[in-house]
């Protein structure tokens, strides 16, 4: 089958590899129909993700037909078009029995770093993803649901990360009523953050990034307020500024360890790789919020450590909440918003390239090309 090879940091090719086998009765192999390139695929493509292999198969967001199952899946049949949450989940374990599908305990062999993850390196479990023709797909009676009738399919390979991370993200900051909210990054996951503040309750959002087309995209999409850090003196000041000198209710980061906007933790943190990517959205965030307030992180960071303000978080009573987002656990509340419209996953997506193009596609999104918001992936396409 014809796969997306990564072969070094900025360099990804399509091979022909091996069609992915049943190795366990609860596998099931599927057909890929779409696959995407997330931002957090870019952090694999720039080489900042530990363990990251030569040969592996990025794509941790797809969606696809059944093709084979194993002897023990009872939930899914072949023929059946899917979509796979990005966390691999045992549905058993301690963390997976309280809903945190993200911590899943047996699905990694370095599960106290993080679960399993598609195509995310072998510090999340080695699993080949789905940009490829073909995915196999362990606890298949656990990730994947069944796409309903009435649903795109585009929209359906969205709720496997992007919109349940943004939700997630939203949803761990606690908003309430009348809230400020401040969104670091505007890229699909920082959108769709923008986007479900609202349907929290916030009062007013406000989104930072440095590039002019995501802002005009979020300003109308989520809606929100836009402004493009580049053109602000300083970010946490004019926040200061803007909320009666008390700063934000809530901050998100939704970015992680790629962000600019600080040449010293661009060099420590992206460069020369002493910590685990530049943490200056987390420095505007822990600055940016009030006294009290909460900070939601859902960018991705590498395991190892990163220099923050830990004494502004103490000091200023400050409550931080991260984590993957648990797609299993959200997708009923989620396929309902996108049934009543209240998101619509799908107008994110910008550009749709054949797989054979899976090079120009990682060029084009990491150097925030031809306007790029989401590329969508399609095998045969």
């Amino acid at each position: 089958m014809l796969a997306m090879d990564y072969r070094g940091p900025y360099r990804v090719r399509l091979s022909q590899k091996p069609m992915p086998r049943i190795e366990h009765p609860q596998d099931a192999v599927v057909r890929v129909t779409r696959s995407c390139i997330c931002g957090s695929d870019l952090h694999l493509y720039h080489g900042m993700v530990p363990d990251t292999r030569v040969g592996m198969t990025f794509g941790h967001e797809f969606c696809g037909i059944v093709e084979q199952v194993g002897s023990a899946v009872e939930t899914v049949k072949p023929g059946d078009h899917v979509l796979v949450p990005f966390n691999i989940a045992c549905g058993r374990c301690h963390f997976c029995q309280q809903g945190l599908f993200g911590n899943c305990h047996e699905s990694n062999a370095q599960a106290t770093a993080v679960g399993g993850i598609f195509g995310y390196s072998h510090t999340a479990g080695g699993y080949d993803g789905g940009q490829a023709e073909y995915v196999r797909v362990p606890y298949a009676d656990v990730g994947p649901m069944v796409i309903p009738d009435w649903m795109d399919p585009d929209d359906a390979v969205l709720l496997t990360d992007v919109v349940p991370t943004g939700y997630q993200a939203a949803e761990m900051a606690g908003i309430q009523p009348g809230d400020t909210v401040v969104v670091f990054g505007a890229g699909p996951v920082g959108i769709m953050a923008a986007r479900c503040a609202w349907l929290f309750g916030a009062g007013r959002v406000i989104v930072f990034d440095m590039h002019d087309y995501r802002l005009d995209f979020v300003r109308r999409y989520a809606p929100a307020e836009v402004y493009n850090f580049k053109e602000v003196d300083d970010v946490v000041v004019f926040m200061k500024k803007t909320t009666d000198g008390l700063g934000a209710d809530v901050c998100i980061d939704a970015v992680g360890g790629d962000a600019k906007g600080n040449f010293l933790q661009w060099l420590t943190g992206s460069k020369l790789k002493l910590q685990a990517g530049s943490a200056i959205p987390l420095h505007w965030a822990i600055n940016s919020v009030k006294k009290g307030g909460v900070v939601s992180v859902v960018g991705v960071y590498g395991p190892t450590g990163n220099m923050v303000p830990i004494g502004n978080v103490v000091n200023k009573g400050i409550t931080i909440r991260a984590n993957q987002a648990s797609v299993k656990r959200l997708l009923p509340r989620l396929i309902d918003h996108v049934r009543k419209g209240h998101i619509d996953p799908k107008a994110m997506i910008t550009h749709r390239l054949p797989l054979d193009a899976v090079a120009d596609a990682y060029r084009m999104f990491a150097d925030k090309l031809d306007g790029c918001i989401k590329p969508v992936l399609v095998p045969h396409g």
